[in-house]
């Protein structure tokens, strides 16, 4: 990676994808400590609105700005070794994610969306509390959903640490802070990386997601 003078500070995470990041941010230990305090008819809305973020943030992977969609960040093995063997400092970020970055956007996105459908059909063992879709299933069905919900959610676990070590490693090891650029959208980058924010798409995306939530709750 070299240094360039033309650098400038431009937007390269549009609103949609921030609000994705940070809105699962907050959800994510929401949900937890709900189902761990009892609490399932927040548990249930929540996850709902959960769902209705992995649907949206899916579809933005194929239409939304080029730093979003999954078929410009999403790298192969060639170019992730390539980028492991260069790390390092003066590190300068990429505009966007990186393909090491890019393989942790998959799993997270990955395993939520495995988070929010067994979650659709879990019952739990007395079969008071249950999913929205459980009555679509058996009663074995939707317990085998519950426990596949609860590992899940421990490999979901294991993957924001490492999500965090890496933030903690760029910015103690490498002297990158990449906090910031997920807070306001921009970075330091080309000025031809920088991304428009394509509103009409957003809205299609953002309501497939919710008639796709509301389809479910009706």
């Amino acid at each position: 990676m070299t240094t360039d003078r033309n650098h400038t500070l431009v937007t390269i995470f549009d609103p949609a994808l921030r609000l994705f990041h940070w809105g699962a941010a907050v959800l994510i230990p929401v949900l937890w400590w709900t189902a761990e305090n009892g609490h399932y008819d927040w548990h249930r809305r929540i996850g709902l609105t959960m769902l209705g973020l992995v649907i949206f943030r899916i579809l933005w992977g194929f239409i939304g700005p080029a730093t979003a969609r999954f078929g410009e960040f999403v790298k192969g093995p060639g170019a992730i070794l390539n980028y492991v063997q260069n790390l390092g400092r003066p590190y300068h970020p990429a505009a966007g994610h990186n393909p090491l970055g890019a393989l942790s956007v998959i799993a997270l996105i990955a395993v939520l969306a495995a988070q929010t459908s067994l979650g659709l059909f879990a019952v739990d063992v007395d079969g008071i509390e249950s999913g929205p879709l459980s009555h679509l299933v058996s009663f074995d069905t939707g317990r085998e959903a519950a426990e596949l919900h609860e590992t899940n959610f421990k490999i979901l676990t294991v993957l924001i640490v490492l999500h965090l070590g890496a933030i903690a490693f760029y910015r103690f090891g490498l002297g990158a802070n990449l906090i910031p650029s997920m807070i306001t959208g921009k970075r330091r980058a080309k000025p031809e990386d920088e991304i428009v924010f394509p509103v009409m798409r957003f809205m299609v995306a953002a309501a497939i997601a919710v008639v796709a939530v509301m389809a479910i709750v009706l």
